[in-house]
This record gives C-alpha cells, structure tokens and sequence, in this order.
C-alpha cells in the first residue's frame, strides 16, 4: 500500500530528513585516510542518538551498524569494521535516522584523497543521475519515469545500473511502498501523487552490472569488484514539483565545496534547511 502523508506527517519528515542530513555532516568531517569505517559508524549513531532520534538501520533484521558502508566495489549494505580507509578508496555512507516516529534516508559517496579519475566520473554521473531523478518526479507522473531517467543518463555515458536494488516509500516505516528501481520504461509504475514521499537511490557501476550477494547475506558488491557509486535523496511529491527534504548542504560544507547540487538545480525544490 502507498501512503500519502498528511501536512502534519510531512512536517515530521522534514525534520527527521534534516536530522539525517546532519548526521551525514558530521560524518563528513572524519572522512580521510587512516579513520576505520567503525568510526564513521559510531560517529554517526552518537550523532542521531544526541539529537534524539533511534538509528533506524541500528539492529534492523540484525544489521550491526547505524551506517550501510560502501568501500569500492560494495554496492549497498556493507558492514561497519575495522577497515581503515585508505588514499583512493571511495565509501558511500547509506543513513536511515528516525525521529518521532518517520524516517529520513540518505546517501553520499565520499571520494578519500586523490581518487582515480575514471571512479571520479563515475561518482559525478551517478550524483547527476539522482537529480535527473529527482527532476522526473512530478505529480500525475510515473515511477517508471524516474527509473528511465536514472537508466538512460548513466548508460548513455557508459555506465551500468544495479538491477536487484531500488529505492522505496518512505515514512513510519524505512521501506515503504512503491519500490522506485533505477532502470525501466517511461509512463509505467503507480502514479505519483501528491504528498508522497520515496528516496531516490541510484547505485551504479563503473563495471558490469551484475553483483554478488555475501556469504553473511547482507553485504552486496559488483561482480567485477569495479568501484560502485551511490548516492540517495528523499524527497516529496507536491503539486508543484518534487521537493528535496533531504540536504547535502551539511556534507558539502562540511568538505568545503561552496555549493550543493541541489542549489543548481532549478527543476527540484529544495528544503530552506
């Protein structure tokens, strides 16, 4: 079932969207060579737990940590650990963080140092993508609009698109109704409403796209073990455009790029967060 959220409901999404946006800043500040993905991890659940929200992917079906990590060639749902990240390495930080009772999802995909330029471009397009994305999701629309936009964007530059994971509905619950794939056809998928809220997601390979699931059945990385990149906003569906309620301000500021792509992109609606 799709739920369509109540003025009141949006307003707690806003403010549990902000709270992840947050948390993913301070993450920020401690991404660099030498620093364990079980830092970030920690870092992250304090964040949430200070501001008084519940890590929503803390325990979830027994994942271990606040965080998804994504080293590499890790598409989605790797583990917090002793790793320490290293000159080159590329990580995405996945945070789901509840507050009141509503979830708030977003991703980023942090280049460490100098990364290899090839895995640069792959990081761009695939941020591109997501606002290609989001550009798509305009009320009487269709999910399949948004998956076509994500697919053609990145496959039209040479790079493939993850199948088997999607972004979803948002809200009480982390994942809700409709799945939102980043691959399909044009005018296809449950119609988009207005007051919807779903996260946007695309995880894309710089490689093949196939992926291999892990023997501790959470863990998803490519098959070539080519680097993957992801990144994710929330957003909500109005009358007049999609409306960004998650931010990357925090992250970008907190790197000291000046201006955050949602800022530039006229088309979606960002949140005055």
């Amino acid at each position: 079932m799709i739920y369509v959220k109540t003025a009141e409901e949006i307003e707690k999404m806003r403010a549990a969207c902000e709270l992840t946006s947050r948390t993913l800043g301070e993450v920020a500040k401690w991404v660099r060579p030498g620093v364990t993905t079980r830092h970030l991890d920690n870092i992250a659940r304090e964040f949430i737990q200070d501001n008084g929200g519940r890590p929503s992917c803390l325990g979830y079906e027994g994942f271990p940590g606040t965080l998804c990590i994504e080293v590499n060639e890790t598409v989605v749902h790797g583990f917090p650990s002793g790793y320490e990240l290293r000159e080159g390495d590329i990580v995405g930080t996945d945070c789901v963080a509840e507050l009141n009772g509503y979830h708030g999802d977003s991703c980023y995909t942090f280049g460490i140092g100098t990364v290899d330029p090839k895995t640069e471009a792959l990081m761009r397009v695939t941020k591109e993508s997501l606002y290609k994305g989001i550009e798509a999701a305009r009320a009487g629309k269709r999910i399949g609009d948004i998956s076509n936009a994500v697919q053609t964007y990145c496959e039209h530059r040479g790079y493939s698109v993850v199948r088997e994971m999607c972004g979803h509905g948002i809200g009480r619950s982390m994942h809700e109704d409709p799945e939102v794939p980043n691959c399909g056809r044009r005018g296809i998928g449950p119609v988009l409403r207005p007051g919807m809220c779903i996260a946007i997601e695309p995880m894309i390979n710089l490689g093949s796209k196939n992926i291999v699931i892990e023997r501790n059945g959470w863990e998803c990385r490519t098959r070539d073990r080519k680097p993957s990149a992801h990144y994710e906003h929330t957003i909500l569906i109005t009358a007049e455009g999609p409306e960004i309620l998650t931010t990357f301000r925090y992250i970008e500021e907190a790197l000291g790029i000046a201006e955050a792509q949602e800022e530039t992109t006229p088309e979606a609606t960002p949140t005055n967060n």
